[in-house]
This record gives structure tokens, sequence and C-alpha cells, in this order.
């Protein structure tokens, strides 16, 4: 296992780094914008901005990636994610700071895409699930370290900007000085509703109200905590208990689903999600303990839903539709996070802080009613017509990991480096010859140059010229 996290572990510290600045983002700016006076609709609309980058990215990215490859892609993104996290504080206007988040968003998306596509290609049949779920366990992870990290820093000041600038740059020297350099296929993100509400009504609607919820509390938890009194570091680690509920559940929950009817632990979820946010409306916890324990008994249930829908979307496709299937999921997922941030500031502008858990409670009693009429109209699969479910490739992440390896020989939307633009350059040529062809080629080029040699060494002979023989008559 060491060995096979040691080929990949470049790739890895790049993702660390990458979100770890990320990370510190999304607890900082909201701080920040209640800092500067922004109001909460302000606020949402930024936190809105970010997921419409990100459902942008995911559909323009690989037309990136493809144009310039994958390195000088990656070099690119993260170049200009980095720029628009050092650009917050020198342009402190609502407008400016919903552009600079449209854009980490879409890079951020890239990165996902550029990353997931070399581990999915450095993965074998054996150890793929190994490598990816390490790789989520150290997104999940580093997520959290920069949420609670800008305890240690002052909001007030230009640092935790900077700081979160330089941990995305620094991401770049890791992938850039491995000697990996064998391109991977990239995952064209595909779009079709209809075609999904028909695999899966209670899966497709599902994801769209997690993505609301799920957009609502990663962007604005932070401003709900300083809004009720808790401190700048008491406001990161409320935020980051939500994620750390959500991976300490999201393996044992997704197991019970594999064992039961997934839509049933859906509604379960959702219940469970409604009556903490609930509970946090109506006991407006005012003590720091109280608040984290609030919210991890909210992240418990509320982060493993996108895994647990995703998974019931994946037991009624086929095989050849993983791909499609878990990229339109992920797109409907960005589309709830663009409208659930702003419905929830409008209700915390309307009703306080407590509105953005109003808003969770009312979306997913909404959600849990629709799949109970699923319940009742479409009977379960039994367990062997299930596919098992996969930490990985269930994960909510910005990009498309299916429970099945990249095939481009049978995937439609999977499309093969070489066919990328960027790799008709010569000097991409990733083609190792053969050990035979090697020294076969080495000695015709030395007896190439020994000709030439002779040939510069011998004097011209003087043109002679004969007469051809009479043709007979």
């Amino acid at each position: 296992m060491a060995q096979t996290l040691l080929s990949v572990s470049a790739l890895l510290l790049s993702v660390a780094l990458f979100i770890f600045g990320h990370g510190l983002q999304t607890t900082l700016l909201p701080l920040a914008a209640d800092r500067y006076y922004f109001t909460d609709l302000e606020i949402g609309a930024m936190s809105s901005a970010y997921f419409v980058g990100m459902v942008l990215g995911c559909l323009g990215a690989p037309l990136i990636i493809m144009r310039a490859g994958h390195i000088r892609a990656f070099a690119a993104l993260v170049s200009l994610m980095s720029a628009s996290a050092i650009l917050h504080p020198v342009m402190i206007d609502p407008t400016a700071w919903f552009l600079i988040r449209m854009i980490s968003g879409f890079c951020l998306a890239g990165f996902y895409m550029i990353v997931e596509s070399w581990l999915n290609e450095s993965a074998t049949n054996e150890n793929r699930g190994t490598i990816m779920s390490f790789y989520i366990v150290i997104l999940f992870a580093a997520l959290m370290l920069g949420q609670i990290s800008i305890a240690t820093m002052s909001i007030s000041s230009f640092v935790p900007f900077v700081i979160a600038s330089v941990a995305v740059s620094i991401a770049v020297m890791p992938v850039s000085l491995t000697n990996s350099t064998q391109p991977a296929p990239i995952t064209l993100v595909r779009f079709r509703p209809k075609q999904l509400y028909q695999n899966s009504p209670a899966a497709f609607v599902g994801v769209l109200f997690v993505g609301a919820t799920q957009g609502a509390l990663l962007t604005l938890s932070p401003l709900y905590g300083s809004q009720i009194g808790l401190s700048t570091n008491q406001s990161a680690f409320f935020a980051a208990a939500f994620i750390g509920g959500g991976m300490l559940a999201q393996w044992p929950v997704g197991r019970l689903s594999d064992k039961m009817d997934r839509r049933l632990v859906l509604v379960g979820l959702g219940l469970w999600t409604a009556a903490g946010a609930l509970a946090i409306v109506f006991f407006s916890p005012d003590g720091f303990m109280t608040a984290i324990a609030m919210a991890i008994f909210v992240g418990l249930a509320s982060q493993p839903l996108y895994a647990i829908t995703v998974a019931h979307a994946f037991d009624h496709a086929a095989a050849e539709d993983f791909v499609e299937t878990s990229s339109g999921m992920l797109l409907s997922f960005g589309i709830g996070s663009i409208v659930g941030p702003f419905a929830a500031s409008l209700l915390m502008g309307k009703i306080g802080p407590s509105g953005l858990f109003v808003m969770v409670s009312v979306v997913m009693v909404v959600m849990v009613v629709f799949i109970l009429t699923r319940i009742v109209t479409r009977s379960a699969l039994t367990s062997d017509e299930k596919t098992d479910f996969e930490y990985a490739s269930t994960a909510q992440v910005g990009s498309v990991i299916s429970p099945e390896p990249l095939d481009w020989e049978t995937e439609e939307y999977v499309i093969p480096p070489e066919e990328f633009p960027a790799y008709e350059d010569d000097i991409y040529n990733f083609d190792t010859p053969e050990e035979g062809e090697t020294a076969d080629a080495s000695e015709a080029e030395s007896l190439a140059k020994a000709g030439e040699t002779s040939d510069k060494e011998q004097p011209d002979a003087p043109e002679t010229q004969t007469e051809s023989p009479a043709k007979p008559t």
C-alpha cells in the first residue's frame, strides 16, 4: 500500500496544499465580507458565484485541458486561483468579489478534473479504490485544516489572504517537478436532466435539494457563527464541524444503504438534518461547545446525503452510463448550490442568522416528502441489483469520479490524450520504443553518419560519358 501511495504522492501533496488554501478562503471570505459591511444578500450572492464558476468549470475546463495539455493547464489554473485569492483585499467591492469567486470556482473545477484524471490513469483495478479513497480523505482533511487555520490569523489584516494565495501557488510545484508526464484521459461533462430524471427521479431531485443545503452550509455557516456572537476563531471551528461530522458518518451510512433501500436512508438523513437545523433555530446556541455539538449533529446526517443520492443514481444506470450519470449528478448538485446560498442569505436578512437553518430544514422536509412519493410508486432494488457503495465515486467533490475506470474505447464522453490538440506537437512524444527498435534505430543512425563522413573524405571522380550501344535494326 505504501508503494502504491508513493507513486501518486506528488499529486496528493498538491491536492493538500491547494485545498488548504481553498478551505481557508471558504471561512475567511464571509467573515471578511461581514467586516467590510457587505449585506447578507451580497454575501449570499458572492457565495453563489463560486458555484456558478464551478458549474462553468465542469463544462469548460476539459476544453482548456485538451487545448493546452495537462501540466500547462494545471499551472495556468493554479496561478489564476492564486491571483484571485490575493485580489480580494485589493478590490473590496461586492461586485468584484462576486467575479473573483466565480473565477475561483472555475479554477477549482479544472483542478479537480486534472488531478482526478491523473489518479485514475495511475491506478490499477487492484488499487484504484485505495488511491481514490485516500485522495478523498486528504481532500476533506485539508479543507477542514484550511477552515480552522483562520483561528491563528487576524481577518482584519492582509495576512490570511496572502497565506491562501501562497498555499495555492506552492501546489503547482510537486506536479511540475514530478517525472510522471504521461497524459491521462479527460471526461467531457454532459447534462441531460430529462434522462437523469427518467433514470432515477429520487436521485435527480434529491441531489438538487442536497446541493441547496450543502452550498449554504459550506459558505454561510461562518457568517452565522459570527452573527450569533461567536468569535472569529470559534466561527471557523463551527464551520469545520459540519464537514467533520460528515467524514465520521460517510462510510458507515454508505454501507448501511447497501443493505436496505437507499431512499429510506435518504428519508432518515433528511429528517435528521431537518430536526438538527430546527434545534439550532429554536435553541439558538450561544455557547461555543453547544454550537460545535449541534454542528456535528447536523453534519453527521447532511454531509452523506450527496453520496447516497449518487449511489442511488448508479443503481439505476447501466455500466456504460456511469460517466454521464456522475457528471449529470455533479452539475445538478452545482445548480442547487447556486440557489441555496442566495436563498439562505435572503432569509438571514429578513429573520436574522437563524434564516440559514430555517432554509435547510424546509428544503430537507420537501425532499423527504418527494422521496416518500417515489417509494410508494417504485419498488426498491434488491441487494444483488445494486452497485456497491464506493467512498470515492460518491464523494462530494468537483469532478467526475465513476465506479469504474475510465475507458475511452467504450465510453463516448471520455477523450483519450491522443485526441487532444495540445499533444499534436512534437514536444509531446510519450511513445516508448521497444528495446529492439531502439537498438536498430541507433545502429541505423551510426551507419548513416559513417556514410556521410566517407562521402566527404572521397574526392569527386571526373565525369565520363559512355555511349549507349546501337539498337539493332
